[in-house]
């Protein structure tokens, strides 16, 4: 016997941090910023701009060529994660490069960088640079206003804007006009004590506060209120103006990530924190926070498109299902409908132009029982009873049509809902690409037109498992390939009732042991919709058994002489293999 599966706004004060969604919202403070300018200075002084790209509306990435090899500085101007930070990321390119990018291309393009500074201990980094063409030669500054929504890339020559990432015109209500050719002003600073007048922060911090904390934030220039916490957890609520001269003048720094549940949850140029990964300088914490920030972004964002996409399209195919059914029906009183075209012609002796019904017995009925019928007063007998014969020949032919719809539309549904357990059970961007391309082929998803670089196929999820390898595909693509890839002997593994990933014992020729078959049962159910129940039917065969039907939908298989094992769901992260490699 077979069985066939469907595989299927800104708050000026307040330093970054991750939100409910676990995606930082909020600037970085002065201080901070102090420390990542002297880290970039002493970096990229020197360096020469080799290439310049905007991935985003907000973002730009500059390579760097430093003379030790190339950097990737990358400048996120947007209202989320704003800051300049080293990254190893390859993001996606626009085909066309915006504007400002463009202008960025004419002046900078091989510019050195002279010198990198931050002005007044405000939230603003500025590059000097030498840019030399083949007619002449100028010092141009670029400057990096790193201020949450507000934040803004901003090109001057001579004190005068050549250009800027976010312009405005006179026209608009605001303080600062920024578009090419006026001068360039500054932000207007807050009217707090700076941390290097001592003597104005001796006279604030006499005044008696119920949180020193807030306090600090509210009254000293660039200090946001998690490093004003940190500034009482060392020196207590006792707090003094040379101790917060001290914490942000001093060298005593211990930069890295802090961790909230085993999670990164910010970056921090010290912290008293215990749960805390340190990093040798601000910029690598920096770098190791938003990389992290930008995997969980990326992931979470192509995930909710992807699974918007998809539910669309289910609802599309459960409405054409139910107007499907609809139409059955109806045609399941086709044989009634024939049974009053043969009583009408069995009858047509007693039966005149012009009566509304009349009662005829059911001879097709062991009990005789009468049968009232509906009649057409303007036709004949003869023509009544074939307009009952014509309705139930279109009754016949749309039975026959929609069955097939049926079946079609149910094939829809299973390998959409097949789509969506993979969608559900993805844990990082990689489990997704394949998923995207199904949509795509499909035509219920579009990609942005954006140049690309070329990458490995993901590769299977893979365990070891008392001297055996287990594999499992992470979409419907992977499943298929995967199953292709399996030698005549080695298990195939699925869930009997739900749509689950294929999975693969590679034998080599030799037994598998109840214990690795017990374990890959546990990751294919695992990876299944039934990942939160237990005791999981999982079906297991020779690959030789498994068979792909032609024409049929991606990961679409049937198997035969199988047998069941029940398992309780576990992703088994001791045995994935790359991560003990």
């Amino acid at each position: 016997m077979g069985y066939y599966i469907k595989v299927k706004i800104f708050t000026p004060q307040i330093r970054s941090g991750v939100n409910d969604k676990g995606v930082d919202s909020v600037p970085q403070d002065a201080f901070t910023i102090r420390h990542i300018a002297n880290e970039l200075k002493e970096k990229i002084t020197g360096g020469k701009i080799s290439r310049i790209v905007q991935p985003a509306r907000d973002e730009l990435t500059f390579i760097i060529y430093t003379g030790k090899g190339n950097v990737k500085l990358e400048a996120c101007l947007g209202a989320q994660s704003s800051r300049l930070s080293f990254t190893d990321e390859d993001k996606p390119v626009p085909v066309t490069a915006p504007n400002f990018c463009m202008l960025l291309r004419k002046h900078l393009q091989n510019a050195e960088i002279l010198n990198v500074a931050q002005p007044d201990f405000e939230r603003i980094i500025y590059f000097d640079l030498k840019c030399v063409s083949d007619f002449s030669s100028s010092v141009m500054r670029l400057y990096f206003e790193i201020m949450g929504k507000y934040s803004n890339a901003i090109l001057c020559e001579n004190g005068i804007i050549s250009g800027a990432l976010k312009t405005t015109s006179i026209g608009e209500n605001t303080k600062r006009v920024l578009f090419g050719g006026v001068k360039y002003v500054p932000p207007e600073p807050q009217d707090k004590i700076s941390p290097d007048d001592k003597d104005g922060l001796k006279n604030i911090m006499c005044i008696p506060t119920g949180d020193r904390a807030k306090f600090i934030s509210d009254k000293v220039k660039g200090i946001c209120y998690s490093t004003a916490l940190d500034m009482v957890s060392v020196y207590g609520e006792n707090i003094s103006a040379e101790n917060i001269y001290d914490y942000v003048y001093g060298r005593e720094i211990q930069p890295c990530v802090t961790l909230s549940n085993g999670k990164p949850d910010d970056f921090k140029v010290r912290s008293a924190r215990a749960d805390k990964e340190i990093y040798q300088s601000v910029l690598q914490a920096q770098t190791a926070y938003y990389a992290y920030i930008y995997k969980k972004r990326t992931f979470d964002q192509k995930k909710s498109k992807l699974e918007n996409a998809l539910n669309s399209a289910l609802k599309k195919t459960e409405k054409r299902l139910a107007a499907i059914n609809d139409k059955l029906a109806e045609c399941r009183g086709a044989e009634d409908v024939k049974l009053k075209g043969e009583l009408i012609t069995a009858n047509i002796y007693a039966l005149k132009k012009g009566m509304k019904n009349f009662e005829a017995q059911n001879y097709y009925d062991p009990d005789a029982n009468s049968v009232k019928i509906e009649l057409d007063v303007t036709l004949t007998p003869s023509q009544n009873a074939q307009k009952y014969y014509k309705r139930y020949a279109k009754l016949k032919r749309t039975q026959t049509s929609v069955t097939a719809q049926l079946e079609e539309a149910e094939d829809k549904l299973n390998y959409l809902n097949s789509i969506k357990a993979h969608i559900c059970s993805a844990e990082n961007t990689a489990d997704l690409e394949g998923t995207e391309e199904e949509l795509v082929n499909l035509g219920l998803f579009k990609t942005a037109a954006v140049r690309k670089k070329k990458t490995e196929e993901p590769s299977y999820r893979t365990f070891e498992c008392g001297g055996f390898k287990i594999i499992s595909g992470r979409n419907n693509i992977q499943n298929e390939r995967l199953t292709r890839s399996l030698a005549p002997e080695d298990i195939w593994l699925h869930t009997q009732r739900y749509h689950s990933s294929h999975v693969g014992i590679i034998t080599n020729g030799k037994s598998v042991p109840d214990a690795v078959l017990y374990a890959a049962a546990e990751i294919c159910a695992y990876y299944s919709d039934g990942r939160y129940g237990n005791k999981i039917s999982v079906d297991y065969t020779p690959k030789k058994f498994v068979k792909k039907p032609p024409k049929s939908n991606v990961g679409f298989v049937i198997y035969t002489d199988f047998k069941t094992i029940l398992a309780d769901p576990d992703a088994h992260t001791e045995l994935i293999y790359e991560e003990r490699k």
